[in-house]
């Protein structure tokens, strides 16, 4: 029988950790662990990872430095980053899911970047965890069109529909060994690379009025999401709040 340590949140966390409950028995797996973060705007209105691992007796952990001996470590849009001697706690093999193409978004915010780049396909990806963040070579991987004029909350949701596609189709070939490796330096010559840094989405709202309409635009669409605060230009010292019709 295989450990799992699952470390994840928000609702795509949760589809994952309820999946690998409702095939242990195929898997040949055990959750022997959870992490998970309930204090974040889009955890709150998800289905509750606590309440999952409390119906099941699942432990929960609090600290990273919590984390048990395990086979494998799987996370998914966990808040806190690995280092390596909480990584080295799986024996086998520590996972992450990052809903965006790699090595191009690494970080945070990746949606709105992607809308801000004007970028005309995304992607969801499962890499090897690995010390530096979201570095790690790529195990699998789904790639999808941007559709016309899209706004960052639609993108998140189609990568969220996607990446549960990704992990129910993969993960049982990893748990079994049955995967291959590509290193993601292999792949920036040809798919470029950035990071963004979770403070940058403050700077992408702020909207400069004497900037080209469409460049206004795309910052709009990329950083409207409710229930954060949206996207804003000061008029005549005031703050102006941009917000988007027939919702």
């Amino acid at each position: 029988m295989k450990t799992i340590v699952f470390l994840g949140s928000k609702a795509i966390g949760f589809f994952c950790l309820q999946h690998l409950l409702q095939q242990q028995q195929q898997l040949q797996a055990q959750i022997i662990a959870v992490g998970t973060n309930e204090k974040s705007a889009l955890t709150q209105t998800a289905p509750s990872i606590q309440q999952l691992c409390n119906t099941h007796h699942i432990p929960l952990i609090q600290q990273l430095k919590q984390i048990p001996p395990c086979d494998f470590i799987i996370s998914v849009q966990y808040h806190k980053i690995l280092k390596a001697n909480h990584i080295n706690r799986a024996k086998k093999l520590a996972i992450n899911l990052h809903m965006a193409p790699l090595p191009e978004y690494r970080g945070c915010n990746q949606f709105s970047f992607a809308i801000i780049d004007n970028a005309s396909t995304f992607g969801t990806t499962l890499h090897r965890l690995e010390a530096g963040i979201d570095s790690g070579a790529i195990i699998a991987e789904k790639r999808f069109p941007i559709p016309p004029n899209c706004w960052v909350k639609e993108l998140y949701t189609l990568t969220e529909k996607h990446s549960q596609l990704l992990f129910t189709q993969n993960i049982a070939s990893i748990l079994s060994g049955n995967y291959t490796l590509t290193p993601q330096h292999t792949l920036i010559a040809k798919r470029g690379t950035s990071y963004h840094y979770r403070h940058e989405i403050k700077q992408i709202k702020k909207i400069d009025l004497n900037w080209p309409a469409n460049k206004i635009e795309r910052h709009i669409r990329a950083s409207y999401f409710p229930p954060f605060e949206p996207p804003y230009a000061y008029i005549n010292q005031k703050k102006v709040y941009f917000t988007r019709h027939n919702q």
